[in-house]
Order: structure tokens, then sequence, then C-alpha cells
């Protein structure tokens, strides 16, 4: 029997029913939404990887400069028709441990020197052969350890110990060659790093506070929106986003060591320590500082869940971090004093006052404690010394009277009024 060509069901893409006369199509606009984030993903991901090889690049150019170097030095200098240590070492040198160069090269030459006698020992001892081969890793490895060695001298100890078994009954005299060239390499690492193409440590250091910095003022933004339009999930995004910040710290700790090494090696970055002396110190605040946020979003995202009061100055508060910590980034990148990011870090905390005047519960109280001990991390960032930003933080806050709820007036024998939250 045939069917009405009215009375025929919607297609599986056209399930929402009549509205206003015409099939909403829900579907469709989810799979739209969904290629969007894709997009949107995609995006992120290859600005992460461009980051990334900007971040490298120079480190790639100055490696790449000193193991050529440290061929030419090794075969056309020193005579030696194999130089593969030495291209080897300078690479190692340069990119295994940036920031701690000077004691990797020096690691590098005492692991090679004993990898060395275990070797020359052994083999005199044993012989050569598999089990040979086994028994001198062995004993390289626990005769560094013993001796309270570093990760990268055991295992420059047992790799070099493992060349001069396979390597001795074909190659003769090996053992000088492989000892030399570990001078060579890690000489010629240094040489380039302090000498030939030092990096701008300023330059280096920025790039790599980016992230750190981007990080936490975007969700410090999506937390002061969530509030604003009482959305919990966004909070609690802001919160996985901001737990996931490992990276980015480690990659900023990286680049002020690599940065201060530089500064002490190269002549041409000597005028640079001043500077760097105030971007080292900034590290933990900052760090402090991201992990003082999270607690602040986190108890905001509690408060969301418990329709606590939220005042309209709490998420003016916190976006007012937000832009204390881009200030803060920009003013470090142009070299200026960050006097605008200290501005807008006590701004936050009088807007914060006034939210604790207006009346807050108890998770708020601890997003307003958050708040005041944020920018006190700030401005410990910018330079202030931590007993001024405590003071500039209470003066800022305000000596606050009780809430302004509208309620009764508070009994003076009975229990007093909560303090003003700390400073943390």
């Amino acid at each position: 029997m045939a069917v009405a060509r009215g009375s025929r069901r919607p297609s599986f893409l056209r399930r929402a029913g009549l509205r206003n006369g015409r099939l909403a199509d829900i579907d469709s606009a989810r799979i739209a939404e969904a290629m969007d984030q894709v997009r949107h993903r995609s995006k992120a991901t290859l600005h992460d990887r461009l980051h990334r090889v900007r971040m490298a690049a120079g480190l790639a150019v100055q490696a790449g400069l000193a193991a050529a170097l440290a061929y030419l030095v090794s075969h056309r200098l020193l005579g030696n028709p194999q130089p593969v240590f030495a291209p080897i070492s300078a690479v190692g040198t340069l990119a295994a441990s940036v920031g701690q160069r000077f004691r990797r090269t020096v690691e590098l030459i005492v692991g090679v020197a004993i990898g060395v006698g275990i070797g020359d020992l052994l083999i005199h001892l044993l012989g050569t052969g598999a089990w040979q081969l086994g028994a001198v890793v062995t004993a390289a490895i626990l005769l560094t350890i013993f001796a309270g060695a570093s990760v990268a001298i055991v295992i420059q100890a047992a790799a070099t110990a493992v060349l001069i078994v396979t390597l001795s009954p074909s190659t003769q005299d090996l053992e000088i060659p492989r000892f030399i060239d570990a001078f060579v390499g890690g000489g010629i690492a240094l040489l380039v790093t302090a000498i030939l193409l030092p990096l701008n440590p300023l330059r280096v250091i920025n790039r790599a506070a980016r992230p750190a910095l981007d990080l936490l003022a975007s969700q410090l933004d999506a937390t002061a929106e969530g509030l604003r339009t009482l959305d919990r999930g966004s909070v609690q995004r802001a919160l996985d986003r901001l737990r996931d910040n490992k990276e980015e710290l480690a990659n900023l700790a990286e680049a002020i060591e690599g940065a201060k090494e530089t500064a002490t090696l190269s002549p041409a970055r000597w005028h640079r320590r001043d500077e760097l002396t105030h971007y080292a110190e900034a590290a933990d605040p900052i760090d402090r500082a991201m992990r003082n946020s999270g607690t602040l979003i986190r108890r905001s995202v509690t408060l969301l869940e418990d329709e606590e009061p939220i005042p309209g100055p709490m998420p003016d508060a916190i976006s007012h971090l937000a832009e204390s910590v881009r200030l803060l980034k920009h003013e470090f990148a142009v070299g200026d004093e960050p006097e605008q990011s200290r501005e807008r870090s006590l701004r936050a905390v009088s807007e914060a006052g006034r939210a604790y005047a207006e009346g807050v519960g108890f998770s708020g109280s601890v997003v307003i404690a958050q708040v005041r001990t944020t920018a006190s991390d700030l401005l410990v960032a910018s330079g202030i010394e931590q007993d001024e930003a405590n003071r500039l933080i209470r003066k800022s806050f305000g000596e606050q009277e009780a809430p302004r709820g509208g309620g009764p007036e508070p009994d003076e024998s009975g229990p007093k009024q909560p303090t003003a939250p700390p400073v943390g």
C-alpha cells in the first residue's frame, strides 16, 4: 500500500521535528560544531609545533655548527682518520642538558675516561667477546654508581666501554683518540655557545615564558566568564587545562638555566646578567601563581556547584588578574619596569575586597583569598619584595565592614564577623 508523501518519516539527519514549518537539522548542527572543534584543535596543534620549532631553531644551528667544527678540528688538525666521537660529543654536550652544558662537558669527559679505563683493564684480563662485553658494561655501570656519579656519567662510561670492547680488535690505539675527541667535542660545543654563536638569553626566556603566562591568563579569563554566566563546565575545563602545565613550567625553568649559563660563559652577553637575575627570581613566584590560580579555579567550580552567591566584583577581580599576567609578559618582553602589571594586580585585590564586603559563602571566601595570594605572587614576580607586596595587598583590600547583604546587624556579644582572607 502506498504511503502518502506527507506522512513519510524524516531522514536520519532530519529528526528534530517541524519548527515554523521547517525541519530543524540538529544533527547537522552538532556535526558542524564537532568539525569546528577539530579544526580549532588542528590549528592549536600546528601552532604548538611551530612554537617548538622556533624554540629549538637556535639550538639546532648551534649543534650543526659545533658538529662540523669538531669534525674539522679532529680530522684536519689532529689527524684522526675517523673523527666520529668528536662531533657526537659536541652534539651531546649541546642537546643533552640545555642550561648545564659546562657540567655536561665535564661529565662527558669523566665518563669517557672511566669507560676507557674499565674497558682496557677488562680486555687485558678477559679478552674480547660477547660475555666479556656484558661483563665490561656491568662493571662500568656498577663502579660509576658506587662512586656516586651522575646518570650522564654512568651512561657515557657504559657506552665508551662498549665501543672499546667492540672496536678495539679492529681499530688500533682507539683509547687515546676517543679520549681526545671527548675533549674536542665538548670544548667546541662550549666555544660555539659562548663565542661563535651565543643565543640572546632574553629572547630565549621570553619565548619560553610566553606559553606559561598565556596559559595562566587565558584560564583565569575563562574562569571569570564562567562565573559571570554560571557555566560550571567552562570553569572545570579551565581547571583541567591549567593542571596540565608541567611542560610549560619545565620549559621556562630550563630556558632560565640555559640563559644564565650563556650570560656566564659568553662575554657578548655579560651585560644581560642583571636582567637575567630578574627573570630567574621571577620563576618561583610565577610557579606559585600557577598553583594558587589552580586553587582559585577549583574553588570556583565548587562555588558554582553549591550555588553560592557571586558578587559582581568577584569575576572582575579574576579578569584583572588575567590582565596583570598579560601585562607582566609584555613588560618583561620589552624590558620595561612592570608598573602596569603591578597596578592591575592591586586593582584585582581592590575588586576582591568589594566582593567580600558584599557577602560570599565559604568557597567564595577561598576564591577571594586566592585572588589576594595570586596577586601577591605576581607582585613578587614583578620585582617587589614579599613583605612590601603583602603590605600593598592589605592596603588595596582595605579594612572591610560586615557584609552588606541587607541582613541584621551583627551581635557584638556574639561571634565576630570573619576577617579578611589572609595573604597566602
